[in-house]
């Protein structure tokens, strides 16, 4: 997930294994005593709410599985960022050169940027292209996470460029700082429609954005599996009414397009003549990445779902074994609970030195 966790450990000698592949010392194993599935473990409340920015992506999951409803509630201020189509490349190699390009020019123009990336391993690569093209910026990951909140402070200044993976920094506003909003008025009367430059038929919004500084700029360097881990990065730019944008630059050797789709892209590609460095940007393109993204979603789902149905089996005896356990630790008196054990045994006794014979003398009485 992309975060330390100090105190957990694997399970299952896992643990163990890797402590003697790195040569350190090899601690015990730790054991389980209990478990539960999260699905089970909140459907133990009596009642079950939530509150997400990104929950109507998984709407049906929490209908089916939890039996809650989705509402959409609108936002305090109208949203102005805009979210352009995905840029795409042949391979990963062109689609980084693409996006540190996109960085030099956005930071040439003292645009705040912040690059989402998928893993750590991403977010170091592409800090290291930017070291050498002596483009300064911050790192922001598991291993500069104590430095989370100060990097978060200024990556909204003019000219910042942070590099944050999916988990660092998510549901934090980033604050713009002085000279980011230099066509604010511009664009909230173009959203609006009530600008002397615009027309009933012309929003002018990409064009305030195209001209100068405006808000903060995402640049993503890998569609995820889920969709709701996407928006989350599109969402920390264009909080509380501020303006911004939002772009993915993806190559057809990255791992969602690799297992979904990127074949018939390789092959438009190919039929209009595409040349190494050249980009498509379409909105049918994009539109063919989330269908994937969506189908990878109901396989993720298919499996949770199957995994809540083996655990409802195990669900009902621990709900049993937990209310016997109660009772038996908050219940007071216990005789009446003892006495039945003890009928219990001495009737499985019985019946097993009996083993069915009508005889007394043919019973088994000395075992």
């Amino acid at each position: 997930r992309l975060r330390l966790m100090p105190g957990r450990r694997w399970s299952d000698g896992l643990h163990q294994a890797v402590e003697a592949k790195e040569g350190v010392e090899i601690e015990r194993e730790t054991q389980t005593l209990a478990t539960i599935t999260l699905q089970n473990y909140f459907r133990m409340y009596g009642r079950l709410a939530g509150m997400t920015g990104t929950a109507e992506t998984e709407e049906e999951e929490f209908g089916k599985i939890y039996t809650l409803s989705v509402h959409v509630v609108p936002t305090n201020e109208p949203v102005r960022r805009v979210d352009y189509d995905d840029r795409i490349y042949r391979t990963r190699r062109e689609k980084f050169a693409a996006v540190l390009d996109e960085i030099a020019r956005l930071h040439e123009r003292k645009q705040p940027v912040l690059v989402g990336t998928v893993t750590v391993e991403v977010s170091e690569v592409i800090s290291r292209m930017l070291k050498a093209r002596r483009i300064e910026h911050s790192v922001l990951n598991a291993r500069h996470h104590q430095r989370e909140a100060e990097i978060v402070a200024a990556a909204g200044r003019a000219g910042a460029v942070t590099i944050a993976t999916n988990m660092a920094g998510r549901g934090t506003d980033i604050k713009l700082g002085p000279g980011v909003l230099r066509c604010e008025k511009c664009c909230v009367k173009c959203v609006e429609k009530d600008c002397a430059r615009c027309d009933k038929d012309h929003d002018m919004t990409d064009e305030c954005l195209a001209d100068m500084p405006c808000g903060l700029r995402i640049v993503g360097t890998e569609r995820h599996e889920s969709r709701r881990i996407d928006r989350q990065l599109r969402g920390r730019s264009g909080r509380q009414g501020d303006p911004g944008s939002s772009q993915f630059f993806i190559a057809l050797e990255d791992d969602l397009m690799r297992i979904f789709g990127s074949e018939r892209i390789a092959r438009v590609m190919t039929t209009l003549g595409v040349r190494e460095g050249d980009v498509i940007e379409h909105p049918l393109v994009t539109k063919a990445i989330e269908r994937a993204q969506k189908r990878v979603e109901l396989h993720n789902f298919d499996i949770r779902k199957h995994l809540l149905e083996y655990d409802d089996v195990m669900n009902q005896q621990r709900t049993v074994i937990y209310a016997q356990r109660l009772n038996t630790l908050e219940g007071g008196d216990l005789s009446g609970e003892v006495a039945e054990i003890c009928r219990d045994i001495v009737e499985r006794k019985v019946r097993a030195r009996t083993d069915g014979r009508e005889l007394p003398e043919q019973w088994d009485l000395e075992g």
